[in-house]
């Protein structure tokens, strides 16, 4: 079997591998999300730079790790010079979440707040007001997801953001925090030998 992004950022074994073989739909289901972000038919409203800077910034928020190493050498096979940049302020804005404020009644009380990222000045004029302006909202929807509403995405289109990239924007950054969840798990799973893995566990490592 080809090997697929997800073993290869992971690193799996071959047990890892025949393991995820078992669910060939999720695993399919997988690359294809990868390849739609990452090869699209069109770059017209998300250029292929900004998916790899974004996927960057995305995935080192939660620290370092597998899939936050590979996308960074994407990131800087790119665009190095941006990309440093771009990575510089992901390993600054790091904080823990998620937190925000909920708008149901009743829940108030678990309400918890937390670091915001804004894009200093400088960092504006070395990435430009739309990259800049799509850190910031990646940054939101990692650790305060609860809170985007429409002012947010005001703040995109101001910043030379569309509907249609404002999505792409989304569904990427939705991708990756699922994603590095699922090589997280496969990586878990290789240290403790997949054979003594529960059922349980190989669905939610699927």
């Amino acid at each position: 079997m080809t090997l697929d992004v997800v073993d290869t950022i992971a690193g799996s074994s071959p047990a890892v591998v025949a393991l995820r073989a078992r669910r060939p739909q999720t695993r399919a289901q997988l690359q294809a999300s990868f390849d739609a972000l990452f090869s699209p038919v069109s770059t017209a409203h998300v250029t292929q730079l900004e998916r790899e800077l974004v996927a960057a910034f995305a995935t080192r928020l939660t620290g370092v790790d597998r899939t936050s190493s590979f996308y960074a050498e994407r990131a800087l096979a790119a665009d190095a010079a941006v990309a440093r940049i771009v990575i510089d302020q992901a390993v600054h804005a790091t904080t823990t979440g998620p937190f925000g404020s909920y708008i149901e009644v009743g829940l108030q009380g678990e309400n918890t707040d937390g670091e915001r990222y804004t894009p200093g000045p400088d960092v504006v004029h070395a990435l430009g007001g739309r990259l800049a302006a799509a850190l910031a909202h990646t940054h939101l929807l990692v650790y305060r997801p609860r809170e985007a509403g429409a002012d947010d995405l005001d703040r995109l289109l101001q910043a030379g953001w569309d509907e249609n990239g404002i999505v792409t924007l989304s569904q990427l950054v939705a991708f990756l925090a699922f994603q590095q969840r699922v090589v997280s798990g496969l990586r878990a799973l290789d240290a403790v030998g997949v054979g003594i893995a529960t059922d349980s566990d190989e669905e939610d490592a699927a």
